[in-house]
């Protein structure tokens, strides 16, 4: 027989602090797992919005790191570099510094998987925690990447069904997937179904608080100011700076969605009709059935 325990973030007693890294983050870790005597992380390997790719590292930091750990390395500081992106590693400072975490404390062996749109199985690595995990990467980054020729007017996307497209938090993966591809001023159109809601009480309050994402990015780069979840909203304002975004769901209302900072939409078909007819018939229109799980590039 297996014990299962719970990780606490918000506990810190239940968190061994190892030191704080070169860049300033405060390193508190689950103390099960420090003080473990063989360690054996598990993992799925798929793009990641600000990690570049889950999986590897990343189950330790943010996995089993303290809430002390998390707001700093998921802070503006991390998250507003360029590099800080979907598909991204190199010079990427969120993965570069869940790395370093990752190695303070040490990993034994890793159990990494890719998996296929009906949730099979496609890759299954074992072994070094960084070596491991990079040919999952290397196996991921044939499956997902896909050129277009240049930016588009409209690109019509989800969040690839359950669990992703459950609240609003978890969809917003669906646009920063698409954001690479969409033209400056032009439209993401996305279909989710919101069953659950916005997300978190710390999320939603964070949205109630800030209706001016310019003046959210100010407060965010102060020192003083930080709620839980106010990471997805800063991935969220990089999107709605860029583009217009209209949302197909029968989750919330469409009051709710307004202040959420996107238009609602009564279908897909009408919001796409509604953009060919403000940018013409000769927009350019995209569609990415599963938006998480695709990395769109311009070619």
């Amino acid at each position: 027989h297996y014990r299962i325990e719970n990780h606490h973030g918000k506990v810190r007693e239940e968190h061994d602090y190892l030191g704080t890294t070169p860049n300033g983050v405060p390193v508190w870790l689950d103390s099960r797992y420090v003080r473990a005597d063989l360690k054996i992380t598990t993992g799925l390997i798929e793009p990641h919005l600000m990690a570049g790719y889950s999986g590897g590292r990343k189950v330790i930091c943010p996995g089993i790191a303290g809430l002390d750990t998390v707001k700093v390395w998921h802070g503006p500081r991390f998250l507003e570099h360029p590099r800080a992106d979907c598909g991204i590693l190199e010079g990427n400072p969120v993965h570069e510094e869940n790395t370093r975490i990752a190695l303070m404390a040490g990993c034994d062996f890793i159990v990494n998987v890719c998996l296929d749109g009906q949730r099979r199985i496609t890759w299954v690595g074992a072994g070094d925690m960084i070596q491991a995990w990079q040919e999952g990467v290397r196996f991921v980054e044939q499956v997902v990447k896909v050129p277009v020729p240049e930016p588009l007017d409209v690109v019509v996307t989800s969040c690839a069904g359950y669990p992703l497209d459950t609240t609003w938090y978890q969809a917003v993966k669906g646009l920063t997937g698409a954001l690479p591809i969409v033209k400056q001023g032009g439209t993401i159109v996305l279909a989710a179904s919101l069953s659950e809601g916005l997300g978190s009480p710390e999320f939603q309050r964070v949205m109630a608080e800030n209706p001016d994402l310019k003046q959210f990015k100010k407060r965010i780069l102060g020192e003083d100011y930080f709620i839980m979840d106010q990471w997805q909203l800063e991935e969220l304002a990089k999107v709605v700076e860029r583009c217009r975004v209209k949302v197909v769901t029968h989750g919330v209302s469409p009051e709710t969605l307004r202040r959420c900072y996107v238009e609602p939409a009564a279908s897909v078909e009408q919001a796409v009709a509604d953009c060919l007819a403000e940018y013409g018939p000769q927009a350019r229109v995209a569609v990415i059935p599963k938006g998480p799980y695709v990395l769109p590039y311009v070619a």
